[in-house]
């Protein structure tokens, strides 16, 4: 932010809240841009054939939690119970009719 803060020509003694800032330079919180990419590469790995090892090491990741805690983001923003969440990922349609209700970026165009 403090990076941000120079950019806009803003101190902190201004008091301008960041998410005016981010808002301002059209910058989206990180937060929110690495829960996209995290939904986007867990499609991703879903639809790849069996036997490709990014999907093997994202199926052993199940032991270590990691691959949990993406299904529970994915469960917590777009409502989808666990045990439907590959099926859902696996349909084109579907999962990206569910990724765009998620604040994207503002474009700069």
């Amino acid at each position: 932010m403090g990076f941000l803060r120079r950019v806009a020509g803003v101190s902190l003694r201004d008091k301008v809240r960041s998410s005016v800032i981010r808002e301002g330079l059209g910058v989206e919180p990180l937060l929110l841009r690495i829960e996209r990419s995290q939904l986007t590469l867990f499609r991703h790995l879903v639809r790849m054939p069996p036997g490709r090892l990014p999907r093997e090491v994202f199926q052993l990741g199940r032991d270590q939690g990691w691959r949990d805690d993406i299904s529970s983001l994915a469960w917590e923003r777009l409502g989808i119970p666990q045990s439907e969440l590959v099926d859902v990922a696996r349909e084109r349609n579907v999962w990206g009719s569910l990724l765009e209700p998620l604040p994207r970026r503002p474009d700069h165009g």
